[in-house]
């Protein structure tokens, strides 16, 4: 059915599949810079979020984790950190800018004194920030918040090298979205499932919660995997990231003996021979649970491997997506959330 293109259209209604395959253009997105003058001489950054609006934090943390030079702190939640004060930078993020989390952290920033950034398409924080003057990044219109995290991330590393806290980050997304193009060709639609690892993979997983397990170069694109199934597969899955796995989650693949799980391990020659070798004996030692599918990353840095590893993630949860016979844009449940709760 993956290599039937009226098959696909009759699933895929916004094209899904066309703006996974122009992802690494996101990359090369060039934000209008406000004003960031009285932002300067932060001690910390706070990014408030929700869903999708948080995720190109979680890129940034994994791939610039070990060369941020101060705390940077994801908050999905109504309240903020009790640290937060006149010399922390507080990021709103928000697709809609309506979220109601997001508002309420602005609104605990403002009392704070804190040092505000707003992340939106529109809406209320775009208002607020008009209004009050805040620095404002405008994104990109037409996406499901989770299909812009490459768009983020490109918003994010405008804003450190801004701050003039770290440099050279533009550059580097934007050579990692020339050097990708070339390497994701065969995971388009037009390329049967003999011959594409996406298709073939959605094919194995289908009619089963998924777990993804990472270390630590792809634990952020693990998490997107797992949100990729959730919200384009409508697909339960779960993911995990080594060596935390083994102190407890790997205990708990004793029982049930047969739990129909698939798993899924992003694998990257990164990652130090520790987590390399625990990932061996995981297998050997649970090869009576699973048998894993293994993806290893192609790339010579973490952001090249990071953006390869998301994009076939994206793919494949697509693909999926069509194999379980729903579109893969529409997020339905959460909008009736959102009325049931008012």
């Amino acid at each position: 059915m993956l290599d039937r293109a009226d098959y696909i259209a009759r699933y895929d209604k916004h094209d899904v599949l066309g703006v996974v395959g122009n992802l690494p253009k996101q990359l090369a997105h060039e934000y209008a810079q406000p004003n960031l003058d009285g932002l300067h001489g932060a001690q910390a950054i706070v990014m408030a979020g929700m869903g999708g609006s948080a995720l190109a934090g979680e890129f940034i943390k994994n791939w610039l984790g070990d060369r941020l030079p101060l705390p940077f702190v994801i908050v999905r939640d109504y309240a903020l950190p009790g640290f937060v004060n006149e010399s922390t930078i507080v990021i709103v993020s928000s697709y809609s800018g309506n979220t109601e989390e997001t508002i309420s952290a602005l609104a605990e920033a403002e009392s704070r004194g804190a040092k505000i950034v707003v992340a939106t398409n529109g809406g209320k924080l775009a208002e607020i920030a008009a209004e009050k003057g805040y620095p404002l990044y405008l994104t990109p219109d037409g996406f499901q918040p989770r299909m812009a995290v490459l768009y983020g991330a490109r918003l994010l590393a405008q804003l450190l090298e801004g701050l003039g806290i770290l440099d050279g980050l533009v550059v580097e997304l934007e050579a990692a979205a020339a050097w990708v193009p070339r390497h994701i060709v065969a995971w388009k639609s037009d390329v049967p499932l003999i011959e594409n690892a996406a298709k073939q993979i959605a094919v194995d997983i289908q009619g089963h919660p998924i777990v993804i397990y990472a270390g630590p170069s792809l634990a952020f694109p693990a998490m997107k995997w797992k949100i990729g199934f959730n919200e384009n597969a409508k697909n339960i899955a779960f993911y995990n990231f080594l060596p935390e796995f083994n102190h407890n989650e790997f205990i708990g693949w004793s029982y049930p003996e047969r739990s129909g799980l698939k798993v899924i391990e992003l694998r990257s020659d990164l990652d130090s021979k520790h987590v390399s070798r625990r990932f061996d004996v995981t297998n050997k030692l649970l090869s009576h649970s699973f048998a894993p599918i293994e993806v290893m990353a192609l790339g010579d840095s973490r952001l090249q491997q990071m953006v390869w590893t998301i994009i076939l993630g994206e793919y494949t949860a697509t693909y999926l997506a069509l194999l379980n016979g729903v579109d893969p844009f529409p997020v339905e449940l959460v909008e009736r959330l959102k009325h049931e709760l008012g």
